[in-house]
């Protein structure tokens, strides 16, 4: 409040420069209670300033920190996502020209794998994705919709996954013609995407051996990249 002492003093040291209330000589030399130094109070404030900003950088530490990474960087993920689940719902999906792609950036090492078990009308295709982020923790956005399959989920069911990494979950497109699963541990996070066409994955039987695949599936690609 301004009635604090405190700030009735800060008032009056405004006031003691004026020129109309000169101080005498020996108050100036021997700094008495008029010659107060303004430079006090601004190291003052900047101790202030100081210990705010710690005191913000302690409470985000936790954000700014690199987050833990347990998971080796692959060169090759259709190599490693041996998709055997999958396999034994669509067939063979590495045998119809797998596309692998690989992004070493800095903040984030991401390889993806696209597999297919042909082009027929009820075909499967598969999309895996793996993301190791070396900068910030991804947990904060882990939840936010993929853009990638926002025109297919539309109001699809998104449902939690337990046991697979710290969080999963799985997003179901209306129709059960796309699935998505997502794996967040540490600093990794895992995604196998599966679209659907013809009959495969248009029953209520199929899509849940899917999703029981994917999962399968998942767990044994986390294992084959763990350091």
């Amino acid at each position: 409040m301004i009635g604090e002492p405190e700030l009735d003093d800060a008032w009056e040291t405004d006031r003691a420069a004026q020129p109309t209330e000169e101080l005498a000589p020996r108050e100036r030399e021997a700094g008495g209670p008029g010659a107060r130094r303004p430079w006090l109070w601004a190291l003052g404030g900047a101790a202030i300033a100081s210990a705010l900003w710690a005191g913000g950088l302690y409470a985000l530490g936790d954000r700014l920190a690199a987050p833990e990474l347990s998971y080796r960087a692959t060169e090759n993920l259709c190599q490693d996502f041996e998709a055997q689940a999958l396999g034994r719902i669509a067939g063979d999906l590495h045998r119809y020209r797998p596309m692998n792609q690989q992004n070493d950036h800095p903040a984030v090492r991401g390889a993806i794998c696209v597999l297919q078990n042909g082009e027929s009308v009820s075909s499967l295709r598969v999309r895996t994705q793996v993301d190791l982020h070396h900068k910030t923790d991804p947990a904060a956005e882990f939840d936010v919709p993929p853009l990638g399959l926002a025109a297919e989920l539309g109001a699809g069911r998104t449902e939690a996954v337990q046991g697979l990494g710290e969080r999963a979950v799985l997003l179901v497109a209306p129709g059960d013609a796309a699935l998505q699963l997502k794996v967040l541990d540490g600093g990794a996070v895992f995604t196998i995407e599966t679209y659907s066409t013809g009959s495969t994955g248009n029953t209520p039987a199929d899509t849940a051996a899917l999703q029981a695949a994917m999962v399968e599936d998942a767990r044994a690609l986390l294992a084959a990249l763990k350091k």
